[in-house]
């Protein structure tokens, strides 16, 4: 930090609550459209006759344009300022999930999906560089915990809206709400973030830029950190892309709306990721992180128990579990990384969200071949590996804690 600078946003200020809540609108309007089909795919399958991971391209689509957008959209941020840069996002994929839903097919709703997740980059790459920047630095896991928790929200919402009104009207129609909601909270977004106190423009070139990035590659404890967005995010969405067909088939034989419920189990990644960061500044970053990778481990296991008294909880617990290591890993990269932060959050996010993409997919391939319990396995192998490289790679990390 240069003397020039103004102090960085304390909690309790004025300037510090009014970023977090615009940080919380831009998750929600971000996730709420980037996940809005997930809770519609068995729907999907239904109406255009194909199976469960070709439906699943409607999601792995619009993760794979964000993953691949990041880094262009950091390098935007360093040169025009990271919140220009995430309203721009915002309305850009506003615009673009309309223009997906009028599409006339399949495959040109899937090109519309994947160029609105290169828009929404924007958000997800720019987000936690803000508050690294704007904030105290003591702050940062519990601010970034708050921006984590908004995504959760997005999320639920997007699936919870979607699906009444697409039984009732279509699944186009499920989206389209979904759309409402985000440009009602990208609205918000523009009169509640207060303008960045402590930027300055970057004018990077591509060749440093490349440098960077490969610093960054070559540093094991960030790419260790990176692992963790990929292999947990990958499993996360193979979990929630599937579970509705398992619901819709006997022995649960339950409606559209009513396996849509389960998406409820979102709050408790609403809770626990706000309340992941408040706990690893006391006990340690790694023993949060490692914490929470084994629990999803072991509740997504349970949810081989054909029994909603059972599957449900579990699913509850997994959720939670995801989230609260999501908090802390992507904080986490932010900080580590000695120069080029906004790099190194662009690339936790790439490989969260090339996770998403591939093991979202992969996980129908285990569900076409083996059912519920082929994408269970699945989730359970990759969050074990993220446990495993978490122990091995990040223990006695100056930010591990104790």
């Amino acid at each position: 930090m240069t003397d020039d600078l103004p102090a960085p946003a304390e909690p309790g200020s004025t300037a510090y609550r009014r970023l977090l809540a615009g940080l919380f609108l831009a998750g929600v309007a971000t996730f709420a459209q980037l996940y809005s089909p997930q809770g519609l795919l068995p729907l999907v399958s239904a109406d255009l006759g194909v199976p469960a991971h070709r439906a699943a391209l409607l999601v792995a689509a619009a993760t794979l344009g964000l993953a691949v957008s990041v880094v262009p959209w950091s390098l935007a941020g360093d040169r025009w300022g990271r919140r220009p840069v995430m309203a721009a996002s915002l309305v850009t994929a506003s615009a673009l999930a309309v223009a997906g839903v009028l599409m006339p097919s399949l495959e040109l709703l899937l090109g519309m999906r994947l160029l609105e997740g290169m828009a929404h980059g924007g958000v997800a790459g720019l987000a936690v560089t803000l508050l690294a920047e704007e904030v105290a630095p003591r702050v940062v896991p519990a601010a970034a915990g708050t921006y984590v928790a908004g995504t959760t929200l997005g999320g639920l919402s997007g699936r919870l809206l979607a699906l009444p009104v697409a039984e009732a009207a279509g699944w186009q129609a499920g989206m389209l709400v979904v759309t409402a909601v985000g440009v009602a909270c990208t609205l918000g977004f523009l009169l509640v973030t207060p303008r960045a106190r402590r930027f300055r423009p970057v004018r990077a070139s591509v060749a440093q830029t490349a440098r960077r990035v490969r610093v960054h590659l070559a540093t094991p404890a960030l790419v260790a950190l990176y692992l963790q967005g990929a292999l947990l995010m990958g499993g996360f969405v193979a979990l929630y892309n599937y579970v509705g067909y398992t619901l819709l088939a006997p022995p649960f034989s339950w409606s559209p709306t009513a396996a849509g419920l389960v998406f409820l189990a979102y709050l408790a990644g609403t809770w626990s990721s706000s309340r992941a960061g408040r706990l690893a500044m006391r006990v340690g970053r790694l023993r949060v992180l490692a914490g929470s990778a084994g629990l999803m481990a072991a509740a997504a296991a349970l949810t081989l128990v054909p029994h909603p008294t059972v599957l449900v909880p579990a699913l509850v617990v997994a959720t939670g579990a995801f989230f609260a290591a999501h908090a802390v890993a992507s904080g986490w990269a932010g900080t580590a990384a000695t120069t080029g932060r906004a790099q190194s959050t662009s690339l936790y996010t790439l490989a969260y969200y090339a996770g998403s993409s591939l093991f979202g997919w992969l996980g129908g391939l285990g569900h076409e071949t083996f059912g519920w319990p082929g994408t269970v396995l699945l989730v359970v192998v990759l969050a074990l590996t993220a446990l495993a490289v978490a122990v091995v790679v990040l223990r006695g990390h100056p930010e591990a804690g104790h």
